[in-house]
């Protein structure tokens, strides 16, 4: 297997590695210009596959927040070419590994002492690895424990590494400079705490503590003794990765058990904790030989301001949704409508969330939803196909809508994409939505 003996940490270094993929990316597109006078649409394709090939490869050495942003994006399966989605969703949990004399410099960093002073066993080689962090299978007083380790330099050079992304962020998705800081400050800071690994031990027995009576849920047990800032050890939890099990096309009964904990598992967070892990990848998540889902991963969990819940949520009941003196409020509320907007575009962001609203609320306003459904999905990506390429939309501005918008529309898309992924039937109409709000 291949393995990473140094990583780059000093800004130059970084932005040296992201400028040559650059210029890799530009000959692509010389390349493209010239195919595409023979054959567009193979050119177009074959465009898409070099520039995936090459801004991974460029990224995986890095680690840290730039491969955190492809892992972020092949999340948006229904606004990303599937060059894109199939390659940037290696970050999720396969990427190169750090060599073996890198992870012993680490631990000696952290505790003083090799990790064979501190385990019975430990297998140097990584048994997966993502863009954050890498995990290897260690064992203590007859335990088999799992111990992820942070790679180098990363908590240290998220802030330089947005501002190497952020022009390609801006320009994917027609961000205005002015006002956009909020954005980015948000994903800054939410990825600053999942590089404290103190922070998610704490965040983990929370969420297991507050979940536990959620059937056919499963999570490890953490050893703080075992763990510091950059390292954290847990219960070794033996199951399949969720992409992995739904390869092996499991029978409806038991796709829809472990559909059906995984939403229940989503609803309590958001409607009872008012906080939720919103990175819902399939690396994120195992399924063992009895079907329960394993939650293995609590870095990331977003905090829902009351504000901001009421509104959004608001939007679910048909009546509120349709009613349009209330829905204008409502999008008023969640910033999407802004005091200085034309009538145009009034009319325009009305129409355009009235239409996603209509799609994107229509699990929670039944008792279930089959989300092995195509049309449905089939209608998400012809939304997304239909506003990425309209240029009515790329002359307006588009630095609208509340900054948490950004991790929990990405919990409730990828809630959507896991549960599609298992063709699971799930029981969807919630007490918990009422009570909450």
């Amino acid at each position: 297997m291949e393995t990473i003996d140094k990583i780059p940490t000093s800004k130059i270094q970084r932005a040296s590695k992201i400028l040559s993929t650059g210029m890799k990316i530009g000959g692509n597109y010389l390349k493209y210009y010239g195919e595409k006078l023979t054959n567009p649409l193979e050119a177009r394709e074959n465009l898409n596959n070099a520039n995936a090939d090459d801004i991974y490869d460029g990224l995986k050495n890095l680690k840290g927040s730039a491969l955190k942003l492809a892992q972020m994006l092949s999340m948006e399966k229904n606004f990303l070419p599937q060059a894109y989605v199939e390659k940037f969703s290696l970050s999720q949990f396969s990427v190169p590994p750090l060599s073996a004399s890198l992870v012993a410099k680490t631990f000696r960093r952290y505790f003083g002492k090799s990790p064979l002073d501190l385990f019975d066993h430990f297998d140097f080689n990584a048994v997966n690895a993502a863009s954050i962090g890498q995990v290897h299978k260690a064992r203590k007083d007859g335990k088999e424990l799992a111990v992820k380790i942070q790679y180098p330099g990363v908590a240290e050079s998220i802030s330089s590494d947005l501002a190497l992304v952020k022009p390609i962020a801006m320009k994917m998705f027609n961000i205005q400079a002015k006002d956009s800081e909020k954005y980015f400050s948000e994903v800054e800071s939410k990825l600053v705490e999942e590089t404290d690994y103190y922070l998610e031990i704490a965040q983990s027995a929370e969420v297991a503590e507050a979940c536990a009576h959620i059937p056919n849920l499963v999570f490890p047990q953490y050893y703080p003794d075992l763990s510091c800032e950059r390292v954290i050890t847990m219960d070794w939890m033996n199951g399949k990765h969720l992409s992995e099990f739904c390869k092996l096309k499991p029978d409806q009964e038991t796709a829809n058990k472990i559909g059906q904990a995984l939403w229940d598992f989503y609803m309590h967070q958001v409607h009872v904790l008012r906080k939720v892990h919103a990175d819902p990848h399939p690396g994120n998540f195992l399924v063992d030989q009895q079907a329960n889902l394993i939650a293995i991963d609590f870095g990331c969990m977003k905090s829902i301001p009351e504000d901001f819940y009421l509104p959004y949520f608001e939007l679910v009941d048909p009546q509120k949704l349709n009613n349009p003196i209330i829905f204008h409020e409502k999008l008023r509320d969640l910033e999407i409508l802004l005091e200085n907007d034309s009538p145009a575009e009034r009319t325009y962001f009305s129409n355009l969330f009235h239409t996603i609203l209509s799609l994107l609320t229509q699990p929670f306003q039944q008792d279930s939803f089959d989300f092995a459904d195509e049309a449905f999905f089939a209608k998400l990506a012809e939304i997304g196909e239909k506003y990425a390429h309209d240029s009515e939309l790329r002359k307006m501005n588009m630095n609208r809508g509340s900054k948490h918008f950004i991790y929990i529309n990405r919990t409730f898309f990828g809630l959507f994409s896991l549960l599609h992924d298992l063709k699971a039937k799930v029981y969807t109409n919630q007490n918990e939505v009422v009570q909450g709000a």
